[in-house]
């Protein structure tokens, strides 16, 4: 069964929020969640989310449906406090780096 997301995957938008998202993480010092499905479950849901609504609301503190009137864009307020206290990021895309 195909994840709503795959379609997604590999497209232009997608690309271009997976190098947006490679640029947040290297200036934030962090890195990428290592766990390949799940990085392109949470990048394909931020570019599906793209392509309907133009910005990159973060698909893990969304609410459904969409408001795009409350709903946080990635990266959110919070993502160096919770880097910092659990390790990663509340949809677990970034990392802190391994000591």
């Amino acid at each position: 069964m195909a994840n709503p997301w795959d379609g997604a995957i590999g497209t232009d938008e997608y690309n271009k929020n997976l190098d947006r998202i490679k640029r947040i993480a290297e200036s934030q010092g962090f890195i990428l969640n290592p766990d390949d499905q799940r990085l392109k479950k949470v990048v394909g849901l931020m570019t599906m989310n793209f392509n309907e609504f133009g910005k990159y609301f973060c698909p893990c503190k969304q609410s459904h449906p969409l408001d795009p009137d409350k709903d946080v864009l990635c990266p959110c307020s919070g993502l160096k406090d919770e880097v910092t206290k659990d390790g990663h990021c509340f949809c677990k895309l970034f990392y802190s780096k391994p000591c």
